[in-house]
Parts: structure tokens; sequence; C-alpha cells
């Protein structure tokens, strides 16, 4: 479960840099009223700590993860 949400977040946080990247356009510091709001810093700091935890992806060994699958 926390692997599959770590995955989510990452993919907003790569959405939000791309339209950063593309078109100079925050997605989140627009919803949540500008980057140094409280709800845009939480994101930010939500997607950060889903990078962190996604680096153990990176590794884990293929028999441990395949493991995990069938048990969920």
């Amino acid at each position: 479960m926390w692997d599959k949400l770590a995955l989510i977040l990452l993919i907003i946080g790569g959405i939000n840099w791309g339209l950063v990247g593309i078109f100079e356009f925050d997605m989140v510091a627009w919803l949540f009223g500008g980057a140094g709001s409280v709800i845009s810093r939480a994101v930010y700091i939500l997607v950060a700590i889903s990078a962190v935890w996604c680096i153990s992806l990176l590794f884990r060994k293929d028999e441990e993860l395949a493991v995990q699958n069938i048990d969920r």
C-alpha cells in the first residue's frame, strides 16, 4: 500500500514539475494559494518523502517484491 501511495504522489509531483518546466505554471501553488502556503508546502514535503521512500524500490530484491505482490 505504501509503495502505491508513494508512486501516486511521485506522479503528481512529476506532472507538476512538467507543467513548471513547459508552461512555468505550478499547479500545486495555484490550487492551494501560492508556493508558500501551508498546504502547498505540505504537498511538496509529501512528494519529497515519497521520493525518498521510492529509493528503497531500487534496492529491493526482485524476489522480495514478487512475494509482496502475491501477499496483496
